[in-house]
């Protein structure tokens, strides 16, 4: 443990240092705190770009980044840490050389690795506080849990679209805990993400901002058990850009995680044996419902029906991305047809509606099925065959943007 700073950092941190009225330490004590801090990162991306800046410069000491993805074009407009020359790069690696650029004095430990049932406790124990970065309930549920077991103070933020929000969890092992508010997980379909359903950058990496203020005041004991009222900041940047705290109630004595009165309250054991099962429990889509004989390749919708393509051809294609996401990029054909999934399943065996879409279509038309990444159009198959009874209908494995990787890198992929 650090009992001085030295002249650099006094230089450094002299700013944040003479700031008045925030804790009655001595300013050198209220800097050592940070310094001999020790915080981990869930996800290197939108949320953790600002906020990992941020900690870094204000001089946390220990840094750990656990991240197994690799830095890609449609990152850079948020991710912010990252940059074009670091295209392909782990994510963990990429955050850790900004740091280092940024901040020598820091320590940084990379974790190249999905945050599992398995390693959770092992790379959790080595850190006073964790902050989650993520857009996924299973990761919050599994390091909310982590946490409670450990002793940990949880920092948790989210954000997608325009809007975000942020709490702290399970502080100093008397606040409520993720499952304290939310006993059952969402269901899939209100689940939202980045990928999926697009990401303003400044909003994101302002709800960022946040959590790293959130975390400054954890780790320099702004925020003591005499003080800590649980809350919930929600933010909303259109129109008008808007910030709203609720105040939330404390720790449920019936909550299987914290609660002092649950039964079958959940142990180490039963996370890291998997008998505790986050993708079941969250109820992760389940897009296996076509047969391997349902599903061509994206060099075999090439080979068979695009390369050599023509306009006397029979064969309908039909793309059910949303129709925003159509509109960005799609092959630029009109044999192709945009139907998008929840257009499509709403249609309720209806031809009628089908054929306002595809005039020419019947249950004897051979039809081929594109998405994004090759889910929902395994979805749409179901649907086009099971509800209007089209037996000769392919799904395309890995969709759109499998095409574009494998096939024909000139689309553009957003």
């Amino acid at each position: 443990m650090s009992t001085s700073l030295t002249n650099e950092e006094v230089s450094r941190y002299g700013r944040q240092m003479i700031v008045q009225g925030l804790s009655s330490n001595h300013p050198i004590d209220q800097q050592l705190l940070l310094k001999n801090s020790k915080i981990v990162l869930i996800g290197a991306g939108g949320l953790s770009s600002p906020c990992l800046a941020y900690l870094a410069g204000a001089g946390v000491g220990t840094i750990g980044i656990i991240d197994d993805d690799v830095v890609e074009n449609s990152n850079l407009h948020r991710q912010i840490i990252h940059s074009t020359s670091k295209r392909g790069m782990l994510k963990c690696d990429s955050a850790k050389k900004f740091v280092n650029d940024l901040n020598p004095n820091v320590e940084v430990k990379t974790f190249p690795v999905r945050l599992t049932n398995y390693n959770a406790f092992e790379i959790f124990a080595q850190f006073d506080v964790i902050l989650d970065c993520t857009d996924t309930p299973i990761t919050r549920y599994l390091s909310s849990d982590v946490a409670v077991l450990l002793g940990k103070t949880l920092i948790s933020a989210s954000g997608v679209n325009t809007e975000g929000q942020l709490t702290v969890l399970n502080f100093e092992n008397i606040g409520p805990c993720y499952r304290c508010f939310h006993p059952k997980p969402p269901p899939p379909h209100a689940v939202s993400s980045c990928s999926a359903n697009g990401v303003i950058g400044a909003c994101i990496g302002l709800v960022g901002v946040m959590q790293a203020v959130e975390t400054l005041k954890v780790l320099q004991k702004i925020y003591n058990k005499d003080n800590f009222e649980p809350f919930m900041l929600q933010y909303s940047g259109f129109m008008d850009q808007s910030l709203r705290r609720f105040k939330m109630r404390g720790r449920r004595d019936d909550c299987i995680s914290c609660g002092k009165k649950a039964e079958n309250k959940i142990t180490k054991a039963m996370i890291e044996d998997g008998e505790i099962n986050y993708f079941e429990f969250c109820g992760s889509k389940d897009y296996n419902v076509v047969a391997d004989e349902e599903r061509i390749t994206v060099n075999e919708f090439e080979a068979k029906y695009w390369k050599n393509r023509n306009y006397n051809d029979k064969t309908i294609y039909i793309d059910v991305r949303p129709a925003h996401h159509y509109s960005i990029s799609n092959f630029n054909n009109e044999k192709f047809h945009n139907i998008p999934l929840a257009d499509l399943k709403s249609y309720k065996s209806d031809w009628n509606k089908l054929r306002a879409e595809i005039p020419d279509v019947d249950k004897s038309s051979e039809v081929v099925v594109f998405c994004r990444h090759g889910n929902e159009s395994r979805l749409a198959t179901r649907v086009l065959k099971d509800d209007f009874g089209i037996k000769n209908t392919k799904d395309v494995i890995g969709g759109f943007f499998k095409y574009i990787d494998d096939v024909d890198k000139s689309i553009p992929k957003y």
